[in-house]
């Protein structure tokens, strides 16, 4: 059957430019009876760069092997560039994949093992095509000249340039990025997401990304999935998600969040006010799901760590602060351009705050066994909707 024929039905995106170039449309994927993916409902943009994040065994990878045609799905179906893609085999979709652990040929040089998709292809191009696109990718990716160099020539960094070039050179409409940084130091790997992220500016076509790490997901993508359970629990702009996250699963895995069990006491469209297991009550912002939690609800209320201020004199803190409470510090952890303290107090129990360099200069540093006042502003409480 022709791959035309299979884009059927009023699900199918249009193909007129303006549609999605990736679609799940209630997508779900079982391996006996563990579902790997369940019911899952997304459009991609074109030219957008989106992350799946997510711990290990949360489905990421699954969606990624189901987009390129390595898994089909169970349920659901899926579309590329407006065509129902299920039954089209991986070798005939308009993606191509960045393996995690390259799967580059030791016994080839780099120009071989870029222009290998090339050569794979019925009718094959003209070896002066393959040498030109094959020239002109190596630039791309910042390795011309280095053609003639066989792999285990190259450093961490220059194998991962020759993947993305070997998946480049066949001008795919989506390009699919298995953790490709995980097999890199830590300097390596943030100059690495500054490479990809301005690559794929330069190049304009879809980059879909499958990783655990949030500090990449967050720094290189348009918008994020959260993946739980097979589930996409919240999908959003790195802004978003950190600023707004639907849930405690999501606070707690976008960043680091102190956590406030509560019990709603009063609540306006855009604000509650929270009776804390200490008896303190708190105003917290509410938005989302949590728009729907009424008085009598049992909550969480999340307060990031660098929205706690610390001070020594308690009329020192803002007058706008909406909770302060005295605080013993427990531990002091320099981080370099920031500080991280954890503090105990009554009111708020075990927590954290992180201080900025800039404001230690203008403050010596607190130390343990110190006692000082934090506090927080009432939109820096964020009600949680439930998991």
């Amino acid at each position: 059957m022709p791959a035309s024929s299979l884009a059927n039905g009023p699900s199918a995106p249009a193909r007129d430019g303006r549609g999605p170039i990736l679609a799940f449309r209630r997508v779900s994927k079982f391996f006996g009876e563990i579902g790997a993916a369940r019911d899952i409902s997304l459009e991609v943009r074109p030219g957008e760069f989106l992350s799946f994040l997510g711990p290990s065994g949360c489905g990421k990878t699954t969606a990624l092997r189901m987009i390129a045609g390595f898994e089909q799905p169970t349920g659901g179906d899926v579309f590329l560039d407006g065509e129902r893609v299920n039954d089209i085999p991986a070798h005939r979709r308009p993606v191509n994949m960045v393996f995690q652990s390259y799967a580059l040929f030791p016994h080839l040089n780099v120009a071989r093992n870029v222009a290998y998709g090339l050569l794979q292809r019925s009718p094959r191009p003209s070896r002066v095509e393959i040498d030109r696109r094959v020239g002109a990718v190596l630039d791309l990716v910042r390795l011309g000249g280095f053609g003639h160099r066989r792999i285990w020539e190259m450093s961490g960094g220059q194998q991962q340039r020759v993947a993305l070039a070997r998946a480049l050179v066949n001008e795919p409409k989506v390009l699919l990025l298995d953790e490709p940084l995980a097999a890199l130091d830590r300097k390596l790997r943030r100059d690495m997401q500054v490479e990809l992220q301005n690559l794929q500016r330069r190049i304009g076509i879809t980059f879909i990304l499958v990783t655990h790490d949030q500090e990449e997901a967050l720094s290189m993508s348009d918008r994020v999935c959260i993946m739980r359970e097979g589930r996409i629990v919240q999908i959003g702009s790195p802004t978003d998600l950190y600023d707004r996250p639907a849930s405690r699963y999501v606070a707690g895995f976008v960043g680091k969040s102190n956590f406030l069990e509560g019990t709603i006491v009063t609540a306006s469209p855009e604000c509650a006010e929270v009776k804390l297991a200490s008896g303190v009550r708190i105003a917290a912002a509410r938005f989302g799901e949590a728009m729907r939690l009424a008085p009598g609800d049992r909550v969480t209320v999340a307060v990031r760590p660098e929205q706690v201020l610390l001070m020594r004199q308690r009329d020192a803190l803002p007058a706008d602060i909406a909770v302060g409470c005295e605080s013993h510090v427990l531990n002091r952890i320099f981080l370099g351009e920031h500080t991280e303290y954890v503090l105990r107090s009554d009111a708020l129990g075990e927590f954290a705050a992180l201080a900025p360099r800039q404001s230690e200069r203008a403050e010596k540093p607190f130390q343990p066994g110190e006692i000082v006042t934090a506090g927080f502003r009432a939109e820096a409480a964020l009600v949680l909707g439930s998991d």
